[in-house]
């Protein structure tokens, strides 16, 4: 039993409900109490009280696309010329790397990765894999690192048939085998999607395997969509009016899959992804910095498409991808009223409406029943904090290095800035070694 005690609480609940001098008690993992810091201490003298001195306390952060085999590329020579386009930049850096990476590789760069989600107060995760080196039980390896760690993770392997078809065959292997096993051990932590890299990387014969693989397993797909200009452009030259319409016809588009990206998704193909009731994820930072262009997120969200934030790893701090979403969409729309209700929507409704929908339980809320998924934030405002201006206080106060305590579950994993499963600075030099190693191989 645990009572933290003497908190601002930021519920995110339907009224954005906030508590002073609040206090949460937490028991089997579950928020069973809250309330006023004085009565709950009255209430429950046996639990351990933890004094988090006014500090805020908000639910813990969610990330609907990233890339955990990512790690090693953070100031890697690429020993090219550098890339000059979006396919180069998947050429020359990232279809490289995950054909590089090794069984080490993979569980170092995940472990590092996931610690750094849980330092910046991301406690849930949907990873996008790919590891053309080491195909099978790659997933597993990642999923020993979520176990270690302890947060919520949603793992999938990118089919691709890019490196022939045997191996985009193994790949369609990996996240069937993973599924089934995850399916039937059902850890509350751990889950699956059927994962796709994008589609003009993809033959008509395995859009078709994976289709029916997931109507089997009733799972949705993660896939890459209209990332770069190149995706549409091979669509067309396929005979579709664009990468929609082409999955469409092989019933990608399910209810639940996660299309991520659609930088270049066309006006015409927009009734079809509405009725498909697919989620769409924006990654403003990882768009920009691939200088692919801007989703049009004005048309996704006119048109009722439920739109999620994720950071494909550019970062693993989800304040950050926040206000690059705010300021992008202002910068898009030459208009500084627009990004405040539309990406607070994707960050604390639509991402809570997805991952809920994947891990079997309401998450992304402080309230009576739910899971302890919570952060404690070190942000000391100039300025008061209420309902109507959480946002405000989001975009232009807060930042992921001032997340001092992370719990999932009510387990405490992070405190006073300490990771509390491993020890952080021996992990960090053994991932350097393992980073030096792999650059040698690259």
């Amino acid at each position: 039993m645990l009572l933290l005690t003497n908190a601002k609480i930021l519920t995110f609940d339907e009224n954005m409900t906030i508590i002073e001098d609040g206090a949460i008690f937490i028991e089997n993992g579950t928020i069973k109490d809250i309330g006023n810091t004085e009565e709950l201490e009255m209430k429950y003298p046996d639990a351990v009280f933890k004094n988090v001195k006014n500090k805020i306390v908000m639910p813990g952060l969610i990330n609907t696309h990233t890339h955990l085999y990512s790690t090693f590329a953070r100031g890697m020579d690429l020993k090219d010329k550098p890339p000059s386009n979006f396919v180069e930049i998947l050429k020359k850096l990232w279809w490289r790397l995950d054909n590089t990476l090794n069984e080490k590789d993979i569980y170092y760069s995940a472990l590092f990765a996931i610690c750094e989600c849980i330092r910046n107060g991301v406690t849930t995760i949907f990873d996008h894999h790919a590891s053309y080196n080491y195909i099978d039980g790659s997933l597993d390896i990642i999923a020993d690192a979520v176990k270690r760690c302890g947060i919520r993770a949603n793992l999938s392997y990118e089919i691709s048939d890019r490196h022939g078809k045997e191996k985009s065959q193994a790949a369609i292997k990996e996240n069937e085998r993973f599924i089934r096993k995850v399916q039937l051990i059902k850890n509350s932590h751990l889950k699956g999607l059927i994962g796709l890299h994008a589609s003009f990387t993809l033959e008509d014969e395995t859009l078709k395997t994976v289709s029916e693989l997931s109507q089997e397993l009733n799972i949705p797909i993660h896939v890459h969509v209209a990332e770069g200009i190149q995706d549409y452009q091979d669509s067309v030259k396929r005979g579709y009016n664009g990468v929609i319409d082409r999955l469409n016809r092989f019933n990608i588009l399910n209810p639940g899959s996660l299309l991520v990206h659609g930088v270049h998704i066309q006006k015409e193909e927009i009734d079809a992804l509405k009725r498909s009731g697919s989620y769409l994820i924006h990654n403003p930072e990882s768009n920009m910095n691939n200088a692919v262009g801007a989703s049009p997120i004005k048309s996704f969200i006119e048109n009722n498409i439920v739109t999620g934030l994720g950071t494909d790893a550019y970062t693993h701090d989800m304040f950050e991808s926040i206000k690059m979403a705010n300021l992008l969409y202002k910068h898009e729309s030459k208009d500084p009223r627009v990004g405040w209700n539309e990406v607070y929507d994707m960050a604390f409704i639509n991402n809570k409406k997805i991952a809920s929908r994947f891990f079997d339980k309401k998450l992304g809320s402080i309230e009576k029943g739910l899971p302890a998924d919570l952060i404690v934030v070190d942000y000391s405002s100039p300025t008061p904090i209420e309902k109507e201006n959480v946002f405000a206080h989001i975009l232009f106060g807060m930042n992921g290095s001032m997340v001092q305590t992370v719990l999932v579950d009510g387990k405490i994993l992070m405190d006073n800035r300490e990771v509390t499963f491993l020890d952080y600075e021996q992990l960090r030099r053994k991932t350097q070694k393992q980073a030096r190693d792999f650059w040698k191989r690259f």
